[in-house]
């Protein structure tokens, strides 16, 4: 028992005076002697605890350590002292459990019970609780040892960690226990099935046996397996055996390596070990590729008929791995083969009836015959009469495409997996010949299975014309992408003349012979006229330029710049045109209102656009002359230009002379060079100042140098954000005056708070008010809170400076103040 029924003797003070005096009254001399030698420094009064003792020395172990006593287990009786850290002669910091020890046995003089007195540390090698057998025995282990675990800083020897060994002697079996402790080689784990040589031990205390010192001999588990790994989890997996048609499980902690290299596929040798009364695989350790084979393949190929297909190879049930089956011809009759999803060479659907080569397997574990490296038979197609359809590859995605058929007005989905030949890289246009069925997922849509590559060039969506027609382009192909769902909107468009009457047909870019030489807006060309197959629609190809047309470069002026496009006036001032910045060559940046530009007509879309746009000299563009003898004329604008008022008809303003509205006054047309200031912002009513002039080509007169008679109103900016901002000045009530930055004059940069001078107009779309005519005054001014504070400082009784002389100047002739200063005279 761990508890001690007599009283403790922790109750009393080992150093108080008491058992000082007591300790000299011992009645053995023995006892006497050793309690007063020199190295004891922990006496214990054995008259006020035990009876005397008889004097023999002991040898034991200690078994438990508690706060100040603990237990030792006699090595040659089976006892349980107890003992009082008193009694230990030595340090008791370096006391632990399981130290050797030689003692006195004596008895508590108040309970009787036997205790241990005089307790002193041994070597640990001069004591033993057994008695070992040096014969060795021959043995099989029955049952593994498990570690033992420390619990309650005690070792537990449970029979729970114990393993059996069984040995025969004298015709009789035995089995005896041990630990893993009693292993030789501490490397070596032994498991259920080893031989083994092992010693016997005899308890001297209890007289029972255990078997020490086991060496292995021989380990009928060790014998390795081969496999390859077929799944693999979380934390485990499964092999297929290459001895037994059977999977086995193995846990990641038994791989030879790092889990994360071990791939499905992989060959691998293992150990095959029992537990809980199934086989599991130990020492997994992977094999170079190749290692590991199942089966022995015929090398002749034999022709066959497929007798019944996977029904869904994808999902198919594990309880039947060979659904399909295959029959052949041999001298001893037909024969059958069943085969798997994995036996086909691609992954394309087979159906009953169909015409196949096969090779056959047969697997080394039950000789168990299958087909494999199943491929189709181009024969199949005319023997079973499958109705083929042919088409070009449209696009292309990931895994999946989409084939433009020659016979349906129809893009037909297919996926790669059934591609006959699964080596063929497919492209984008390839030629190919399908077969066409129900899709099972999806009942309203069909796909495209059994794809098999053409020559290229053999597959043709067109019917082609042999006759050749003359047409002129009405509108050229669309360079980029339109939001529109129309294919029309982006292909180009030709008018010809066919028995009299005049068509419209439609052509595309990758239908022109040349593409360096492409054809323009009004050029003459030559094409073919090709009927899709599909649904008999006409189209234009082959077409290339037979006569240029001459009219199509032009010349103008830039008449409007905004974000990323602009317009272009013509050289006779009637129309405008527009033009994306991408078509200008040259820097846009120094591109500006007014400049002489000459350029190509092109109709992309539903209007005409201009394209290829150079920069001309000033000068070039319908030169005029001033009719100087008329002087500068007074007027009224009486419809400005298009620009101003997009809803007119007319592009070209005019100007009357005479600022009273008068319907027999003579006009004059003017366009964007008229202007004086080509961003001034010219409205219905404004009065202007012009000038009269001539064109030289053609003798008309037109208004030019037209300036503005309008009051300029000062303001400063408020905000600025991006090309645009606000200016502190109201038009309407509580709205401040809107500006673009194109308005500004000379690109000065405008921030808030500079003051600026402009002119207020309303658009004539919408009614709203905005500055145009900008021009930066001051970089900022004061601000009105010091205006009106400066106002209010004014003092009547302070001293007034009043400027009664201007300050004058040097002369226009003379450098410096040379001439002589007037003496001043005081006013009389």
């Amino acid at each position: 028992m761990d508890n001690y029924n007599g009283r403790s003797p922790t109750v009393r003070k080992v150093n108080s005076p008491q058992v000082k005096k007591l300790s000299t009254q011992s009645s053995d001399p023995a006892i006497m002697s050793f309690h007063q030698g020199p190295n004891n420094v922990n006496s214990y009064s054995l008259q006020t605890t035990s009876t005397t003792s008889n004097g023999v020395r002991e040898t034991g172990l200690i078994d438990k350590l508690q706060h100040s006593y603990g237990f030792i287990n006699c090595c040659d009786r089976e006892a349980r002292l107890f003992f009082h850290f008193s009694e230990y002669n030595g340090n008791l910091d370096t006391m632990k459990t399981g130290d050797a020890v030689e003692f006195q046995m004596s008895y508590d003089r108040r309970t009787g019970k036997p205790i241990a007195i005089a307790v002193v540390k041994v070597d640990q090698s001069m004591i033993s609780t057994e008695t070992v057998n040096g014969e060795k025995c021959n043995g099989i282990i029955v049952q593994e040892a498990k570690p033992t675990k420390a619990k309650n800083g005690t070792v537990q020897n449970g029979q729970d960690t114990m393993g059996r060994v069984t040995y025969e002697h004298s015709g009789e079996c035995f089995f005896l226990p041990y630990t893993v402790d009693d292993i030789c080689d501490s490397l070596i784990k032994l498991k259920a099935g080893d031989h083994v040589h092992f010693t016997i031990a005899t308890d001297k205390r209890t007289g029972q046996v255990r078997a020490r010192q086991l060496d292995l001999v021989e380990s009928p588990t060790n014998k390795k397996q081969q496999g390859v790994v077929c799944s693999m989890k979380e934390s485990f997996g499964f092999i297929e055996r290459s001895d037994v048609v059977r999977e086995i499980f193995f846990h990641y902690s038994e791989f030879n390596g790092n889990i994360n290299d071990l791939i499905l596929g992989d060959d691998v040798d293992f150990c095959v070990q029992n537990r809980n009364g199934k086989e599991v695989a130990i020492e997994v350790s992977r094999l170079p590729e190749g290692t590991v084979i199942f089966e022995d393949v015929s090398v002749n190929r034999i022709k066959g008929k497929v007798l019944k297909e996977l029904k869904n190879p994808n999902n198919r049930r594990l309880s039947d791995p060979l659904g399909g089956r295959l029959i052949y011809e041999t001298p001893k009759g037909t024969m059958e083969v069943p085969y798997g999803d994995k036996d086909q060479v691609g992954e394309y659907t087979l159906m009953q009836g169909d015409f196949v080569e096969f090779n056959v397997a047969t697997d080394r574990r039950d000789k168990l015959q299958r087909a494999t490296n199943i491929s189709l038979l181009e024969e199949t197609f005319q023997k079973v009469g499958e109705q083929r359809e042919s088409g070009l590859v449209a696009s292309l995605k990931e895994g999946y495409g989409f084939i433009q058929c020659v016979d349906r007005d129809v893009r037909m989905f297919f996926h790669y997996s059934e591609l006959l030949d699964p080596t063929h890289v497919i492209k984008v246009q390839d030629d190919m010949e399908f077969t066409v069925i129900q899709d099972p997922s999806s009942p309203n849509r069909h796909i495209a299975i059994r794809i098999k590559p053409l020559i290229k060039g053999s597959v043709s969506l067109l019917t082609i014309h042999p006759q050749k027609y003359i047409g002129t382009v009405e509108k050229e192909p669309s360079t980029h992408k339109t939001q529109s769902k129309s294919k029309d909107s982006e292909n180009g468009s030709i008018v010809y003349d066919y028995d009299g009457a005049i068509q419209k047909i439609y052509y595309s870019s990758k239908d022109v012979l040349d593409a360096k030489n492409s054809p323009r807006y009004g050029d003459k060309v030559e094409f073919s006229i090709a009927e899709q197959k599909r649904n008999g629609v006409k189209v234009a190809i082959d077409v290339r330029v037979v006569l240029r047309n001459i009219t199509g470069r032009c010349q103008g002026f830039i008449a409007t710049l905004k974000d990323n496009y602009g317009f272009i006036e013509n050289a006779e001032h009637d129309k405008e045109v527009f033009f994306h910045y991408s078509s200008y060559d040259g820097d846009i940046g120094e591109l500006e209102l007014g400049d002489e530009v000459e350029y190509v007509l092109a109709r992309k879309s539903s209007k005409l656009s201009a394209e290829n746009i150079y920069k001309l000299n000033k000068g070039t563009v319908a030169p005029v002359e001033i009719q100087r003898e008329l002087g500068q004329l007074q007027g009224r604008i009486i419809r400005p230009m298009r620009i101003v008022n997009p809803d007119q008809d007319e592009y070209s303003g005019l100007v009357q002379v005479g600022e009273e509205l008068n319907n027999e006054a003579i006009c004059y047309p003017y366009g964007i060079t008229s202007l004086a200031d080509k961003r001034d912002f010219l409205q219905k009513g404004d009065l202007v100042k012009f000038q009269v002039a001539a064109v030289k080509d053609c003798g008309k007169l037109r208004a030019v140098n037209i300036a503005a008679s309008r009051k300029y109103i000062r303001a400063t900016v408020d905000s600025v954000k991006g090309q645009f901002g606000f200016i502190n000045y109201e038009v309407e009530d509580g709205k401040k005056l809107f500006f673009h930055m194109t308005e500004v004059h000379d690109g000065a940069g405008i921030t808030p708070g500079n003051e600026v001078e402009f002119v207020v107009v309303q658009n004539q779309r919408n009614g709203k008010y905005s500055a145009c005519s900008l021009r930066k005054i001051t970089e900022s001014r004061r601000p009105e809170r010091l205006i009106s504070r400066l106002k209010s400082m004014s003092d009547e009784s302070a001293p007034r400076i009043v400027v009664i002389r201007q300050p004058k100047g040097p002369d226009d002739t003379s450098k410096g103040f040379c001439m002589p200063r007037p003496i001043w005279k005081a006013p009389t």
